[in-house]
């Protein structure tokens, strides 16, 4: 066993969900300095993807141990659902501008503002009641579970598809299929 998988091991579920805040966050500021409109687009797909990928893990893996274990957890995961979808939104648009066009930096401070928003509920609430509810190992578990979801996980917004764990488990991974598909096809980059 290699150093770097005992390290994921040990990771919990909180773990792997802030190191993806954070390189989320890292992306959108290295999109806004970005100097020429093909550097931006490409990191702005990139974060796309990575949101996307995100989301669909939590809706799979975080969301049904928050309504199992957690006091109030079915409306949070409803506030949450709702934050997604208008992630969702803001990120259909956002693939929708060319970077070189003066709405695409509007569209990408919309979004910023939207995923700290979102960001914020996670890390001050909504994290430290998993680690206070959910068993140690559990929450090792999804972390696992929720980097499996993410190698799957469609990697394009799709606002009129069902943000639920059993869409995400059924046609999800078709989804991802067709989106890395697209994805190759485009030189797109995620």
């Amino acid at each position: 066993m290699t150093t770097e998988n005992s390290t994921t091991q040990e990771r919990d579920v909180v773990d792997v969900l802030t190191a993806d805040h954070q390189a989320m966050l890292d992306l959108l500021d290295e999109t806004k300095q970005a100097t020429n409109a093909e550097h931006r687009r490409d990191t702005a797909d990139t974060v796309i993807a990575e949101i996307v990928r995100h989301s669909v893990a939590e809706e799979m893996q975080v969301y049904p141990a928050m309504r199992q274990h957690l006091p109030n957890g079915a409306e949070e995961v409803e506030h949450d659902i709702e934050e997604h979808n208008e992630l969702d939104e803001v990120m259909k648009r956002l693939e929708d501008v060319p970077a070189d066009d003066g709405r695409f930096m509007q569209i990408l401070e919309e979004l910023e503002a939207h995923l700290r928003h979102h960001i914020s509920d996670e890390e001050d609430e909504q994290f430290l009641k998993l680690r206070e509810h959910i068993p140690a190992a559990q929450l090792r578990e999804m972390g696992e579970k929720v980097e499996q979801a993410k190698r799957t996980a469609p990697t394009r917004p799709h606002p009129n598809a069902p943000n639920s764990e059993l869409y995400h488990k059924t046609v999800g991974a078709g989804v991802g299929m067709v989106d890395r598909l697209r994805d190759k096809l485009a030189n797109r980059k995620t």
